[in-house]
This record gives structure tokens, C-alpha cells and sequence, in this order.
């Protein structure tokens, strides 16, 4: 599996499974054992997710010894602050049945970032985390957390798809030593990005599905990518994207679909930001 060096020296895969969204607990559980059984070994959970349980089953039952897996989870609005943010890792911890985690993010950009950042560096230099970082932050939020903390984020997980391609952003973080990470690499399905007659094109051309040809996109571009996906069969597929290169004229053909904006969920958004930010979970 090809990796990226983190800011800290930490390795990490570049291709990983996520969970989002894999409510039903026990096909969670064998989606990730499916997931680990093939080789992944990145796997991306959060607490707002409420199936860390599931994936920490999954993980103890496939075998595979825990220092060769990528965990991360992340902290939801309703836990920021200095306080809350222990307690809840804490509780992630038990949930998924470690003792340490690969990363631990910051879910959202609201509420008491500030006090999460500050126990989050207590918990990466007691040794209990080996990376930290942040998800759905703008660049001015994180130069904000950057110039005002002792530990850059690691990682910054953003919306990162063909139709929202992120490129000033992951210019700026390569810049500034935060490596980019996306979610939603397949736009949730929206704009029937499976039927893009720019990506049908190009998937034919390398006997490829449309699926390969985004993740191949993603990681030729050096993002992190964590497609979810509960059917075996897709979660092989979507594995088996490093026996072909994308040229730069195809790289360069995608770029065309870029509109610029958030797609699935806009953070600039007075409504969006007070109803994702009041939304609380049994956690």
C-alpha cells in the first residue's frame, strides 16, 4: 500500500475504508473485517458515526495486529472543549477496544476548537495519539489554529471530489505541511458522477470503472482517500487502483469539472453551520 509521510514523520496509507453513513452495526462489522481482509489498513471512523463499536469488533476479529492498522476517529461539536474532548476520547478508546489511536480529528469547525486542540496536543505528547488534526476546515480557520497552537494538524479531511476538486486549498496545505484527506470522494453519488460521460471516457480507455479512475485521480494528486462501501466486491475494487496511471492529459481532463464549490455540504452557510452545529448524538 502506497503511503504519505504525515508532518511528524507518521506513515499513512493513502487509500483507506471509511464508515460513514454504515448505520446497521452488524453489516458495519463485516464491512470492515471484509475491508481488512482484503488489505486495507486505514480505517476512518467517528464518533458522530456511532459505529465504533462495530469497526472495533471488526478490527479485533480480523486478526490483523493492531500496530499494522491506521485508526482514526474524530470528536463531535457537542464534546468540544478541553474536558469534554478527554472523556470522549476516552469513551472512542473503549469503544473501539484500543489503547492509542493513529489520528484523532477534530469533526467540525465550531463550538470550543480551541480547548479540543489544547487536550488533543496534551494526548499526542502523552503518547495515546499519534497524529492530530482537524476535518471540514477552511484555510482561514486552519491558519487560525495554526498560528495560535504549539502542534500543526497533521491532516485536514475535506469534501474532495471530481466536481469539488479542492486545489488552491491542497496547494495551500502542501505549502504549510498539512496533508489534505478526502471524504466523499464519489460526491455521494450526486450529479450522477457514476454516468459523467468525462469519466465513462476515461474509465474505458484504462478498462477501468469510474469508481478506480477517482480514487487513481485522488491519490495521483497525493490526497488521502477513504471510499465507504458495504458490498465486497466494490470494497476489492475500489483497492485495486495501483496497477495503472492516469496521464497527465486525462488528470488534466477531469480538472475540467471542477465547480468550485462544496457540493455535499456547505460550511459558509449560516443555516447549514446552526443545524449541523446544534445536532447532537447518543455518544
Amino acid at each position: 500500500m502506497q503511503k504519505v509521510i504525515l508532518n511528524n514523520g507518521v506513515e499513512m496509507p493513502i487509500l483507506g475504508f471509511g464508515v460513514y453513513l454504515i448505520e446497521d452495526a452488524n453489516e458495519c462489522e463485516q464491512s470492515v473485517y471484509d475491508a481488512l481482509m482484503a488489505g486495507y489498513r486505514l480505517i476512518d471512523t467517528a464518533a458522530a458515526y456511532l459505529n465504533e463499536e462495530a469497526v472495533g469488533r471488526a478490527i479485533k476479529r480480523s486478526g490483523v495486529p493492531r500496530e499494522e492498522i491506521f485508526i482514526t476517529t474524530k470528536v463531535w461539536i457537542q464534546d468540544a472543549g478541553y474536558e469534554n474532548t478527554k472523556k470522549a476520547f476516552a469513551k472512542s478508546l473503549e469503544k473501539l477496544q484500543v489503547d492509542y489511536l493513529d489520528l484523532f480529528l477534530i469533526h467540525q469547525p465550531f463550538g470550543d476548537v480551541y480547548g479540543s486542540w489544547r487536550a488533543m496536543e496534551e494526548l499526542y505528547r502523552e503518547g495515546k495519539i499519534r497524529a492530530i488534526g482537524v476535518s471540514n476546515f477552511k484555510m482561514d480557520r486552519l491558519v487560525d489554529l495554526m498560528d495560535h497552537n504549539e502542534v500543526i494538524p497533521a491532516v485536514n479531511q475535506i469534501e474532495t471530489h471530481p466536481f469539488t476538486q479542492q486545489i488552491e486549498s491542497a496547494k495551500f496545505m502542501k505549502e504549510n505541511n498539512v496533508q489534505i484527506e478526502s471524504w466523499g470522494p464519489f460526491a455521494q453519488g450526486k450529479n450522477n458522477i457514476f454516468q459523467n460521460e468525462v469519466l465513462v471516457s476515461i474509465a474505458e480507455k484504462y478498462n477501468k470503472s469510474v469508481s478506480q479512475v477517482i480514487l487513481r485521480w485522488l491519490t495521483q494528486r497525493e490526497v488521502i482517500v477513504i471510499p465507504k462501501t458495504v458490498r465486497k466486491e466494490r470494497i476489492i475494487e475500489n483497492l485495486n487502483i495501483f496497477d495503472f496511471e492516469l496521464s497527465q492529459e486525462d488528470m488534466e481532463t477531469i480538472t475540467t469539472l471542477d465547480t468550485k464549490k462544496n457540493l455535499i455540504f456547505d460550511h459558509n452557510d449560516p443555516e447549514s453551520v446552526r443545524m449541523i452545529g446544534t445536532r447532537k448524538y447518543d455518544i
